[in-house]
């Protein structure tokens, strides 16, 4: 377990940026924007009191007013949205998984309606680590193929196909997950 510890010390330790200081190239938040360098690393979970709605195509997957909104430095939220809030019927699971150092070893689902399919649309960390555990028993959605909304506005995908925060106008960038933006 040491080995283990020592890892996901060193893992956590990696970031530079926490949230403490915006760097210099960090877009100026404008009236009613908030800076996603300032969240924190480690990440904060905040309640999320707007609606949020994941449709695919005219078919409804989820609604809520009880989601997760998990902010961490330099990427846009990313909503994790109770299961019973959710048409857990359309989730099968999906090989793979992948390792948060902050939430945990991570579950990937497949979106199944008929013959429609999208793969590896959504995760879930059913046994987070501390800190994490209101997420457990949530799901989150990739907005690359969903038509997502926050507050009946629609989000946008963050960049890069591991990442899964939404994008919405209220949000200051530039975002993790485009060129360049590994080490932040």
């Amino acid at each position: 377990m040491s080995s283990d510890s020592n890892w996901l010390e060193s893992a956590r330790a990696q970031w530079v940026w926490r949230g403490e200081q915006r760097p210099p190239f960090a877009d100026a938040p404008a009236s009613g924007q908030m800076s996603v360098w300032d969240f924190p690393r480690p990440p904060e979970l905040v309640r999320e009191a707007r609606e949020i709605v994941v449709l695919w195509g005219r078919l409804e997957i989820a609604r809520t007013r009880a989601a997760w909104a998990v902010r961490e430095t330099a990427h846009p939220p990313t909503f994790y949205l109770p299961l019973v809030d959710v048409q857990t019927g359309l989730l099968q699971p999906a090989g793979g998984g992948s390792f948060c150092e902050w939430k945990g070893p991570a579950r990937y689902w497949n979106l199944v309606d008929g013959a429609r399919r999208l793969d590896q649309v959504a995760w879930s960390y059913p046994h987070p680590l501390s800190g994490a555990e209101p997420i457990a028993g949530c799901v989150a959605f990739y907005a690359h193929n969903l038509d997502c909304h926050v507050g009946g506005l629609r989000a946008h995908p963050q960049e890069g196909a591991f990442y899964g925060g939404w994008i919405t106008p209220d949000l200051a960038g530039p975002f993790k997950g485009g060129t360049g933006s590994g080490g932040w």
